[in-house]
């Protein structure tokens, strides 16, 4: 049910991320498999997009994982605060990847509510990119790990939204990258609860 390696190998990073919506990703953190599926990504288009860390072909320690070969996880800390899980994309050398910003959970929920401390489930335990890698337990540790494996992998499960059922838009908190800012390359499912509030 794992999505084959190479689906991560496509060069049209836009594309897959839409394609994401509605695959489902899970984790196993300490034999507790945590996930559900994803309603919101950000396509982030590599050494030419000024949103992404590898703007310029800027490699630095944190960005060599965008350059390795797609289908590994990339994590990172935002705001000094935040682990923020994206899916490598494309072949080695070309540093594309997609932030995951919500899924809907469907496994393990009573875990994510423990890891977000949430007695009360609310929609905000998957809402945002934070939120995500905190419910799933996924951290730095686990950097660069082959999305092929047993501790984080997607899935085909099926589901489908037909495009009158997504919206795309411009991402969010990238006014930094001027007139990409305004590119439609972010995907949500209109009107889940677990998306954050569309642009405006």
């Amino acid at each position: 049910m794992k999505l084959p390696e190479n689906y991560y190998l496509g060069n049209d990073v836009v594309a897959i991320s839409r394609d994401l919506i509605g695959k489902f990703l899970f984790t196993c953190i300490n034999n507790v498999v945590t996930g559900g599926y994803i309603v919101e990504t950000e396509a982030y288009n590599g050494v030419i997009d000024k949103a992404s860390h590898a703007y310029g072909n800027r490699r630095t320690a944190r960005t060599d994982t965008m350059f390795k070969r797609g289908g590994i996880s990339y994590v990172y800390l935002c705001y000094g605060i935040h682990e923020m899980f994206n899916i490598v994309t494309s072949v080695e050398g070309n540093p594309q990847a997609i932030l995951i910003r919500a899924i809907q959970p469907t496994e393990g929920i009573g875990e994510m509510q423990v890891r977000r401390n949430m007695p009360q489930l609310k929609p905000t335990v998957t809402k945002g990119p934070g939120s995500v890698a905190k419910a799933l337990g996924i951290s730095r540790n686990i950097n660069a790990f082959s999305l092929q494996g047993d501790v984080i992998w997607l899935e085909d499960r099926g589901l489908t939204f037909p495009d009158d059922q997504v919206a795309a838009g411009p991402r969010i908190g990238v006014a930094y990258a001027q007139e990409d800012a305004l590119l439609p390359y972010r995907f949500y499912v209109k009107g889940n609860i677990y998306v954050s509030k569309p642009n405006k």
